[in-house]
């Protein structure tokens, strides 16, 4: 018979110092939330959004843990002139004793939005991917049944010169204005709304890049590079151009986002899309391009559009600084319209030059026109005098 020796080894202490051996109050609760959540039960989306990205004013004991050249550190709340409650509120004093919290949850106003689109990582790759694998589907079946045949031979210029030029608009503000407002915002909640408005500008021009490498191959004398030399140098374009560099300048990360999604889109965009390749494309020959543009057309419509509406809903309705808000938005209401009616009126030549034409140039206008008043109604801003003429 054989004995196992007994081998030494290490015995357990406890220190009562072990997850869960200490009893306090709420020991034996099994969820735990650092923010108060907008319904009564967090959603998946706040779970993985709200406080991840820390504030001193809240939890971040220790202050910025990095700082610019300048002094300032982490994500400065007057990177925007509009202000939300609790904006001019210090900084809480932190020291040896002080303890680690701030001010209570919400730390101030800018914590209360919610992207009413609840976009996080998964949800932007998941709605990213059944776009584009629709829009392939969709220039594939075009391409096997020689669909590109039927198009008429001056909207194959068209779609060569002028719906390739847009492209340029959807990469310069995505890549320029939203990605760079999307750093500069104070909170998480507005830093995946706003990047993911780049991820849409930027996939509609890859969308529009491709389209363009697939027509240069099926339809002989596509002419793939027209597009430059109309952004560059056709008059027609040199509004919409200017504007749009003008608006990848803007430093104020709150006017960047309105100028873009309440002003120009509304007024130049949704003009181009909706009112001249959507209605003009059908007529001549064309099924296929409408899918990408409406594509496009339903990333600004339905999705971010919306989270601009309560981005600046809770702004104009600040329980401490409505007024204030609102005068700065009338301000930037005064200096971007009149530069975006500016630009879609360069635009009127465009509606002349398919072979069946869309209605006319005038009566877009005034759809664009009617739907932009709506939108300032919502926000309860005035309509600048310069819509009328």
């Amino acid at each position: 018979m054989t004995t196992t020796q007994e081998r030494s080894v290490p015995k357990p202490v406890f220190t009562d110092a072990e997850a869960g051996a200490k009893v306090f109050p709420d020991s034996g609760a099994r969820q735990f939330n650092y923010f108060n959540p907008a319904k009564r039960k967090q959603s998946h989306y706040e779970d993985v959004t709200v406080e991840v990205q820390p504030d001193p004013r809240h939890y971040l004991a220790q202050g910025w843990l990095y700082a610019f050249a300048d002094g300032r550190g982490g994500y400065p709340l007057e990177w925007t002139r509009l202000k939300a409650w609790g904006s001019d509120r210090p900084e809480p004093q932190r020291g040896p004793g002080s303890g680690g919290r701030g001010y209570d949850w919400p730390a101030h106003g800018w914590h209360e939005f919610r992207d009413p689109n609840e976009e996080w990582e998964l949800t932007l790759y998941r709605y990213n991917a059944n776009v584009v694998r629709q829009l392939n589907q969709n220039v594939e079946a075009a391409r096997q049944s020689k669909a590109f045949e039927q198009w008429n031979h001056n909207w194959v210029t068209f779609v060569a010169q002028h719906v390739g030029a847009w492209m340029h608009v959807d990469h310069g503000l995505g890549l320029y204005l939203f990605a760079n407002a999307n750093r500069r915002a104070p909170t998480n909640m507005h830093n995946n709304a706003i990047s993911v408005n780049s991820m849409h500008r930027i996939r509609a021009a890859q969308d529009l890049a491709l389209y363009n490498l697939t027509l240069s191959e099926e339809i002989e004398g596509f002419d793939g590079t027209a597009h430059l030399s109309t952004w560059n140098d056709d008059p027609a374009w040199q509004g919409v151009r200017e504007t749009a560099e003008q608006l990848t300048a803007i430093d104020d990360w709150c006017e960047a986002v309105f100028a873009a999604n309440v002003v120009f889109e509304p007024l130049v965009g949704e003009l181009f899309r909706s009112n001249l390749v959507q209605q003009a494309a059908p007529a001549n020959g064309d099924f296929v391009t409408p899918t990408l543009i409406g594509a496009e057309e339903f990333d600004f419509a339905e999705r971010d559009l919306r989270y601009t509406r309560v981005m600046f809903d809770l702004l104009v309705n600040d329980k401490e600084f409505a007024e204030h808000n609102t005068k700065i938005l009338q301000e930037w209401l005064g200096t971007w319209v009149p530069r975006c009616l500016k630009a879609a009126r360069t635009l009127q030549p465009l509606w002349s030059q398919p072979d069946a034409k869309p209605s006319r140039f005038e009566d877009g206008l005034d759809r664009v026109k009617s739907r932009f008043g709506g939108i300032l109604s919502d926000l309860r801003l005035q309509t600048p005098k310069e819509l009328a003429q």
